[in-house]
C-alpha cells in the first residue's frame, strides 16, 4: 500500500527570506509524532513518506493515489487539515484518516472531515489499522471513531502503548533535512509522555492520562544524537535541541539517569527544556543540567497571581516561582519564561506588570499566549460561554479567543501588545546587541523581529475584537 501523512500548517509554509530568522512567520519546526508514526509503519510497509506545511508545500501529485493519507491536527490547525481533507475527497480515493492531539479531544467534530479518526498514542494503534485496511479486516477495535448510515460509532478508549522507544526516521519527511540550514528550525526529542499534575487548562492530561512513561536513557541519547547529525550538515549559528517532554522531570530518578547518559556519552550540544518550578529548588538536578549542556530552562510561568493558580488548579504560587527563577540563575543557566494572561480574575494593567517583573527578574524571553480552551479540558468546560468563534480553531494561537470577565477582548489583546513592546522593545534590542553574547544575543535579535511580527497581527484585530463589544 501507498500511506502519505500530511501536516497542516495553520498557514501553508512560503518561501521567504524571514525564514531565517523569524519563527513561526512562516516555517516552524515541525511535529516528531507525525515522524514516529510514519517510521513504525515504514518498518513493514515500503511506501510510507511525510509532509509537513511547516517547513514545505505538499507534492499532490505524490499525494492523491495513495491508499491511506493520515492527517495529524492540533487545535491551532484543525481547520487547515479539514480543507485538506475536503480536498483530498473531492481528487482521491484514499482514505482519509484524522489522529493527533485536537482530534482525539475532539472526533466528533473531526469525524465530520474524514473516514476515521484514531485517538490517543497512535504507536500500535496505527499499524492495527494499517494492517486491517490491507487485510479487508474489521475495523472494530479501541481507540477507532467512523461513521455507519450517518451515526458516529466510538470504539472506546484506545491501549496506551508499552513501547515508546521508536527513534523517527527524519529522512522521511520532505525537505527536512535541507530546511535545517534555518536556525529557526531546532532538533527535537521527546523521551517521555504525559504528567501527574492536573491543570485545568492542560490538553496533555485530558488526551493522554496522568501516567507518565519514560523511554530507555540510552534510547534518548541514541535519538539525541541522530537528532543532532541529521542537523549537522548545515553551518547553524544557532546550535540548540529541544527536548520537548511535558513534564520531563515527573519522574527524578529517570531523568537523572537521562543527564548522566548525556554526560557520559561526551555530547556536547546545547540544550533546552520545559520545566515547572519545583526543578529550581533541586541542586542536584540543576548541576547535572548545566553540566550536560542545558544553558536554558524553559518554566512554565503561567500567572502572577495566587489567585490564578488556584483558580486554575496550577500548584505553586508567585513566592516560589521567584524563589525558583533565582536559583536556576544562580547556577549558570538562563530562565525563558511561559505566560498565560486572560485569567478570569486579571484586569487592565496586566501586560505592564507582566513586563516588568520579566525585565526586574532578568527572563531570558517570552511566550505570550491568552487564556486557550481546547475541548476536552475543564477550563473549555467552564468557558464555554465565553468563547468568540468555536468554529474558527486557527486563532488559537496566542490571540484573544473568549469574552474576559473584568475587560473586554480588545483591552486584553492590547494587554498582550502592550507586554510584547516593553519587553522587546528598540532599547531592549540594542542593549542585547552590545551586551550579550553567543546564543542568548542570537535568541533576543530572533524573538524581537518574531515579536514584532505577532504584535503587528494582534494589532489587525483589534478592530474585530472592538465589534464585539465584550
Amino acid at each position: 500500500m501507498k500511506i502519505r501523512f500530511i501536516e497542516p500548517g495553520n498557514q501553508p509554509y512560503r518561501k521567504s527570506l524571514k525564514n531565517y530568522f523569524v519563527y513561526d512567520k512562516y516555517i516552524r519546526t515541525p511535529s516528531n509524532g507525525m515522524i514516529t508514526l510514519a517510521t513504525i509503519l515504514k518498518r513493514e510497509y515500503e511506501d510510507v513518506f511525510c509532509y509537513s506545511e511547516s517547513i514545505s508545500e505538499i507534492v499532490w501529485d505524490d499525494v492523491l493515489d495513495s491508499d491511506i493519507i493520515f492527517i495529524s491536527i492540533f487545535t491551532f490547525n484543525a481547520n487547515r487539515g479539514y480543507e485538506l481533507a475536503e480536498y483530498i475527497k473531492k481528487k482521491s480515493k484514499a482514505l482519509v484518516v484524522f489522529g493527533g492531539l485536537h482530534a482525539t479531544l475532539n472526533y466528533n467534530e473531526t469525524i465530520r472531515y474524514c473516514d476515521y479518526v484514531l485517538r490517543g498514542e497512535g504507536d500500535e494503534l496505527i499499524l492495527q489499522f494499517t494492517n486491517a485496511v490491507r487485510d479487508n479486516a474489521a475495523i472494530d477495535f479501541p481507540g477507532v471513531v467512523y461513521k455507519k448510515n450517518g451515526e458516529i460509532i466510538t470504539m472506546g478508549e484506545p491501549e496506551i502503548p508499552d513501547n515508546i522507544d521508536t527513534i523517527p526516521d527524519r529522512n522521511l519527511l520532505y525537505k527536512f533535512r535541507e530546511v535545517t540550514k534555518y536556525n529557526t528550525i531546532w532538533p527535537q526529542v521527546h523521551a517521555s509522555r504525559s504528567c501527574p499534575h492536573n491543570c485545568d487548562y492542560c490538553a496533555l492530561v485530558a488526551a493522554f492520562g496522568r501516567k507518565v512513561r519514560t523511554r530507555p536513557p540510552e534510547s534518548v541519547a541514541d535519538d539525541i544524537e541522530a537528532a543532532i547529525e541529521f542537523f549537522s550538515g548545515h553551518k547553524r549559528l544557532a546550535k540548540v535541541l529541544w527536548i520537548t517532554d511535558d513534564n520531563f522531570f515527573a519522574d527524578r530518578e529517570w531523568a537523572k539517569s537521562v543527564l548522566n547518559e548525556i554526560i557520559d556519552r561526551g555530547i556536547k550540544y546545547s540544550f533546552t527544556i520545559q520545566i515547572r518550578y519545583e526543578v529550581g529548588f533541586d541542586d542536584e538536578m540543576l548541576e547535572l543540567l548545566k553540566k550536560a549542556g542545558f544553558d536554558e530552562l524553559s518554566m512554565g510561568i503561567e500567572f502572577l497571581e495566587d489567585e490564578s493558580f488556584e483558580k486554575y488548579n496550577k500548584k505553586s504560587t508567585y513566592e516560589e516561582i521567584l524563589r525558583s527563577v533565582k536559583n536556576i540563575q544562580s547556577h549558570g543557566m538562563r530562565t525563558r519564561g511561559l505566560f498565560i494572561v486572560g485569567a478570569d480574575n486579571h484586569t487592565k494593567g496586566i501586560g505592564e506588570r507582566l513586563a516588568d517583573f520579566v525585565i526586574k527578574n532578568n527572563i531570558c524571553g517570552v511566550l505570550i499566549q491568552s487564556m486557550y480552551f481546547i475541548p476536552g479540558t475543564p477550563v473549555y468546560d467552564s468557558h464555554k460561554d465565553k468563547l468568540i468563534d468555536t468554529a474558527d480553531w486557527s486563532r488559537n494561537t496566542g490571540r484573544v479567543v473568549h469574552y474576559p470577565q473584568n475587560m473586554t477582548a480588545a483591552e486584553l489583546q492590547r494587554e498582550i501588545i502592550i507586554a510584547s513592546g516593553k519587553i522587546y522593545s528598540f532599547k531592549r534590542l540594542l542593549q542585547a546587541i552590545f551586551r550579550k553574547r553567543g546564543l542568548e544575543r542570537i535568541l533576543f535579535i530572533g524573538e524581537y523581529f518574531w515579536q514584532k511580527g505577532i504584535r503587528r497581527e494582534l494589532k489587525k484585530e483589534l478592530s474585530y475584537l472592538e465589534q464585539l463589544g465584550r
